[in-house]
């Protein structure tokens, strides 16, 4: 019987989880969670075979709740459900230790076959993502200098309030923008955190 543990703050997708895992022969929906910090509670008593991991979440996001049951649990089996399929996120997120990265549009088609995958030792990631990642493989990275200015941009400061926000001169922010718009091959400022928030290198 593998031991399933649901970790996300919408109500209804856990009830969605629940129907998908209540109709198996072989799975068991044995605790829930609806932020990181009682998913890794719940982890500590239940001791589940897989777990299912939201990434926004309040309190803690999915990816600390991560580290943190893989920091005490390192055999930990995790598998992401997101609605963002943005390169840097899901990076971030396989870094973390996820075995497995699945959108929550594709739950009702592939989630019990993933659960399965995992539990036998498998890592798995959608075509769509993994055409994604590739995408952007040789893409410079931003510096984290840069993650923090795109991310007061996208809050919607001025050059002259994101300079005083890091202790930066002025010139010394538009720099970092300029580099940030050729990295990312933006037009422009808005278009840069577009981008930014579409591959999950900032989130708002």
């Amino acid at each position: 019987m593998i031991r399933v543990l649901a970790v996300d703050d919408h109500p209804l997708l856990r009830d969605g989880i629940s129907t998908l895992i209540a109709n198996q022969t072989d799975m068991q929906l044995i605790a829930e969670a609806s932020t990181g910090r009682e998913a890794l509670d719940q982890f500590r008593k239940h001791r589940p075979d897989i777990t299912l991991m939201d990434l926004q979440m309040p309190e803690m996001s999915g990816i600390d709740a991560m580290s943190a049951i893989r920091g005490e649990f390192p055999d930990a089996r995790i598998i992401v459900l997101t609605t963002h399929a943005g390169d840097v996120q899901v990076s971030r997120a396989l870094k973390a230790g996820a075995r497995a990265y699945l959108l929550k549009g594709l739950l009702r088609k592939e989630l019990l076959e993933t659960i399965r995958a995992v539990h036998s030792g498998h890592k798995r990631v959608s075509s769509e993502i993994a055409a994604e990642i590739a995408e952007h493989a040789t893409d410079d990275a931003l510096t984290p200098r840069e993650v923090d200015v795109l991310r007061l941009v996208a809050q919607g400061n001025a050059n002259k309030a994101v300079a005083a926000l890091l202790s930066l001169t002025e010139e010394t922010v538009k720099s970092h923008i300029s580099s940030i718009l050729a990295k990312l091959g933006a037009n422009d400022r808005t278009h840069a955190v577009a981008i930014g928030l579409k591959r999950g290198i900032i989130d708002l």
